[in-house]
């Protein structure tokens, strides 16, 4: 047995926890970032993902993997409040964040002021895919409450994809000569009475009408769309533009109680502003979500239909009040559905 005297002995020990601190450094040095987003962003954020990481190491040295987590945009965000440890949150309409601050006291209430543009670096609009042929010859809004078509429309109750096709229809009632709340009450009931399924989110209504094949016609966002038709390109399924329709506004934000106690804040807050970068906006605009960035928008012109839109506020004035009047327990949705 060798003995070693007693500096050696300190020495070795403190070299062991010299180790320790170096490795326990190192450790924190890579960060994990959980993104829980809506469920048609599934294929933008994996590519994202990827080019932020990258970006991150050649910018600090840092390792970073991000997770993905995605659904209906109502229970994303009720899992988040539920204790699911989103650092930051990606969403499709800012009523589902602002439940972060309200209900759940996770993220200040004026979140919305802290990325450019309201926090929402791109946007999308809803749009219709229709089957090869369009045997039924829907053209526009009108045509979705004739008798004997089938709508398929995620639950605006669940999902940000049923609540913005839901006030587009709404919307677009309300621009017609002579348009009145009445009438668009009973155009959306009439829509709405078509509708053969009710999915909980955007990708299940995708998955119900190309791979079920119920439905003549999809209301969705246009992402979904060119993935619909890409995955299904054999059934030669038609983007149908409208005369009109909605914009979408896409919001994030950091989730601060959560990146506190990851100690994520800094990368959470990096990874949002990478949105807004050309390469972002570039990654954003490849997938079929209208970036911000003007330059990026003229470049990729040719893949967004010109389409006069309106806004969630042109059709009731807020959310909250969109919210309020529309997609609460007893609200107009529930009566129309109810009574279809």
């Amino acid at each position: 047995m060798i003995f070693l005297p007693n500096s050696m002995k300190f020495m070795r020990k403190g070299l062991a926890v010299l180790f320790i601190a170096t490795a326990m450094s190192v450790a924190r040095a890579d960060s994990v970032l959980l993104n829980v987003s809506y469920d048609v962003t599934r294929e933008f954020y994996k590519e994202f993902n990827v080019s932020f990481a990258a970006h991150w190491k050649a910018t600090t040295g840092e390792d970073v993997s991000i997770k993905q987590s995605h659904g209906g945009s109502s229970k994303q965000v009720r899992s988040v409040l539920e204790g699911l440890e989103a650092d930051v949150i990606t969403m499709n309409q800012a009523p589902d964040i602002d439940i972060l601050a309200s209900a759940g006291k996770l993220i200040p209430s004026d979140w919305a002021t802290r990325l450019p543009n309201h926090s929402a670096p791109y946007t999308s609009t809803i749009l219709f895919v229709v089957r090869k042929g369009n045997p039924k010859g829907i053209k526009d809004w009108a045509d979705l409450g004739k008798p004997g078509i089938s709508v398929i429309i995620p639950n605006p109750k669940t999902s940000g994809n049923g609540r913005y096709s839901y006030l587009a229809a709404w919307g677009y009632a309300l621009r017609l000569p002579g348009g009145n709340e009445s009438k668009a009450r009973d155009f959306v009931k009439d829509v709405f009475g078509n509708v053969a399924v009710l999915d909980t989110g955007g990708r299940g209504a995708t998955t119900t009408f190309g791979l079920h094949g119920i439905g003549d016609v999809l209301l969705t966002f246009e992402n979904e769309i060119a993935l619909l038709q890409h995955e299904f390109a054999a059934e030669g399924f038609i983007a149908i533009v409208p005369s009109t329709s909605i914009v979408a506004e896409n919001p994030v934000t950091w989730v601060d109680r959560y990146v506190k106690k990851h100690g994520t804040e800094k990368v959470a807050r990096a990874y949002l502003e990478y949105l807004y970068s050309d390469e972002g906006q570039e990654i954003a605009a490849k997938h079929h979500f209208r970036p911000i960035n003007a330059a990026v928008q003229a470049k990729y012109a040719n893949d967004f239909p010109s389409i006069p839109l309106f806004s969630v506020e042109d059709v009731a004035g807020s959310w909250d009040a969109a919210q309020t009047k529309h997609f609460a327990d007893g609200g107009t949705f529930d009566q129309l559905y109810a009574n279809k």
